[in-house]
């Protein structure tokens, strides 16, 4: 639907007299800063009216301050008398969001019946049987005037963004009786805010006012969660045209694309060995272009198939950055091709904070931006054995079991939603020092083992040394080993069989015992004495066995002219190109099966032997340099 300027126009005059001044005697929070300061010597802020009535005298236990916050911005830079343009356009900002919060509540109001509710109530007419009603329309109707005050204005001040960022905390005076006194309650922190964090320092404006924008907005939604006097808001969307602003219900909008990408973009060929990643990488990419921005769902979700998360780990210098560069360049050019938003994103070590709570708040915004469903997503977290910690490690901070706990909900909870528009990726050296549920939680796995072959090498050393020599090739056609169906099909071939000891003496009994692996019962023993001889290998292992095989039945190109000319098929219609993907699906064959197994398998079978293995090392060094003290220390006594 279409908020119309008229409906937004309606409501300005309501929104300066917010801005301009009110008083509010808090309920829940405790005042930790003054009054707006005073415009001019002498002229005093207004005092809130005190009732002279018995009985009504006691109800406020904290005097009500005016709430000024046209002062409250101007008060930023106290050594310049004129408002600056960005003081400014906080104000415009937030005088447009407030307007647009109110009419969409008035807006509610009218569709649900509360305007009618609200006439009766003030003629004294209203039903008893009709008040519960009444009162819980009321807080819906905060609700929404909260949120959406809020979701606009962080929307209208995302091109006033820095660097800067300022933690505001929760938003404690939020009160939900009815519209105008949840906007008092929320206003009243917001101008708390400003006086801490922002006073004398412009720099810190926009950032306080944004923090408290998403504060305000994360708690208004969590308490609509489940709220069924909300559905007409939470099921239904409005464009502000003005402002290039889509509202859908208590999902923040968010600005579609991200910062300029300055990544140094590799081609396919540039990547030397890697397979079976590269390959999987180059379809996932594909995959991602497939996502119809109005069903707000990708085919390849739907069928199934669709890698939401993965794990590339590998022994240092074998390719894991390359492979993201190649993958970042395909879907930013496909995408560019297309006219699509394409949102980059790196999770690093500087995200851990020593603050407490800033680390996950850090995650769960990466989550967040990553998600957007307007936008394409490719979100990586490099070295995620350093910034996740293993539960129960004591060497892992508390910011790192934030930042596991949210990857956790994120990437396999209870409310995530796989709309097939992003993918995750998780890259490490290290992978045996990832918590053991959060690296079950990667739902394909790529092994990024660098060059292999003689071919390799040659491949590698030609495209390093680059032009700038006059060494023959010799004998070699390049880049011919690279060529990645032939490649790939040899590699998916070699896991018809594990390699890793452990997993070679379950494989070789259990065939012994049964015979060949050709029915689900027989696939299912295997899988059962996988379990025995690791008990790490649970049903979640099971389900991204599956996803892996589902993922070979989509074992297919996409044309690369799909991608060039996207009226071929990125601009049809979501059951068009359901029907032109279905047309390339494979058969899933009892091969792909035990691969696909073998395959998982192996890789957690090498990350616990790893695990044990260094673990092992360490007591065996404690217990030489326990010895070697002890040695030490006879020889000096002696």
């Amino acid at each position: 639907m279409e908020l119309r300027e008229e409906e937004i126009a309606r409501h300005l005059d309501a929104a300066v007299a917010l801005l301009d001044g009110f008083d509010h005697a808090p309920r829940v929070a405790k005042a930790v800063a003054v009054a707006a300061p005073e415009r001019s010597p002498g002229v005093g802020t207004r005092r809130a009216f005190r009732s002279t009535t018995p009985g009504l005298v006691t109800q406020r236990t904290t005097r009500a301050e005016g709430v000024h916050l046209i002062d409250r911005v101007s008060a930023c830079d106290a050594d310049d008398p004129l408002m600056s343009v960005r003081q400014a356009a906080v104000l415009q900002a937030l005088r447009r969001g407030l307007a647009i919060g109110l009419a969409l509540g008035e807006g509610f109001a009218e569709r649900t019946g509360l305007a009618d509710l609200k006439r009766k109530n003030l003629e004294g007419a209203l039903a008893a049987d009709r008040k519960a009603e009444f009162s819980e329309l009321l807080e819906a109707e905060a609700l929404i005037v909260l949120h959406a005050s809020a979701n606009a204005l962080v929307w209208l001040l995302a091109g006033h963004a820095s660097e800067v960022s300022v933690e505001v905390g929760e938003v404690e005076e939020f009160l939900t009786d009815n519209a105008s006194l949840a906007l008092h309650g929320a206003l009243w922190q917001l101008d708390q805010a400003l006086a801490v964090h922002a006073t004398g320092d412009e720099e810190k404006l926009v950032p306080t006012v944004t923090a408290w924008a998403e504060a305000l907005m994360e708690k208004a939604a969590r308490r609509a969660d489940g709220m069924p006097r909300v559905a007409a808001f939470s099921a239904a969307s409005w464009r502000v045209e003005a402002d290039d602003l889509t509202i859908r219900g208590f999902t923040p909008a968010r600005k579609a694309g991200g910062p300029a990408l300055t990544m140094q973009f590799k081609k396919p060929h540039e990547v030397v060995g890697n397979h079976i990643a590269k390959y999987q990488a180059m379809k996932l990419a594909k995959m991602l272009m497939a996502y119809d921005f109005d069903r707000r769902l990708n085919p390849f979700a739907d069928l199934g198939g669709f890698i939401f998360t993965f794990m590339g780990d590998g022994a240092p210098g074998t390719g894991k950055t390359t492979l993201i560069q190649m993958m970042a360049g395909l879907i930013n050019e496909y995408c560019q091709n297309a006219g699509y938003p394409f949102r980059y994103q790196n999770f690093g070590i500087d995200n851990i904070d020593s603050y407490q709570g800033k680390s996950g708040q850090n995650a769960k915004a990466f989550v967040q931006n990553v998600l957007d469903p307007s936008v394409i997503g490719f979100g990586t977290i490099d070295d995620i054995d350093q910034i996740a910690g293993k539960r129960g490690d004591r060497q892992s901070s508390a910011g790192q079991q934030e930042v596991t706990a949210v990857f956790m909900e994120a990437f396999a909870g209870a409310n995530t939603v796989v709309r097939g528009n992003c993918t995750f990726g998780m890259f490490s050296n290290y992978p045996e020092n990832v918590d053991d549920a959060l690296r079950q939680r990667a739902g394909a796995r790529f092994l990024v083992d660098g060059p292999q072959t003689r071919e390799d090498y040659i491949d590698i050393l030609a495209l390093l040394m680059g032009k700038k020599h006059a060494i023959p090739l010799g004998e070699h056609e390049l880049y011919a080993a690279q060529a990645i169906q032939k490649a790939v099909a040899a590699s998916f071939e070699a896991h018809g069989r594990p390699k890793e000891a452990g997993l070679v003496e379950v494989f070789d009994r259990v065939e012994a015992q049964i015979g060949g692996f050709d029915t689900i019962a027989k696939l299912g023993t295997y899988l059962k004495a996988i379990q025995e001889a690791d008990p790490r290998f649970t049903g979640r292992a099971i389900k991204n066995i599956t996803d892996a095989v589902k993922v070979r039945a989509m074992d297919f190109e996409l044309p690369d002219e799909w991608m060039e000319q996207p009226d071929l098929f990125l601009f049809k219609g979501y059951e068009e190109k359901v029907a032109m993907i279905e047309d390339l699906r494979r058969p899933i064959t009892v091969e792909m099966v035990v691969q696909e197994i073998n395959r998982y398998a192996d890789s957690e079978f090498r990350y616990a032997d790893k695990s044990d293995e260094v673990a092992i090392e360490g007591m065996v060094r404690d217990f030489g340099r326990q010895e070697e003290a002890k040695r030490r220390y006879l020889e000096g006594k002696g």
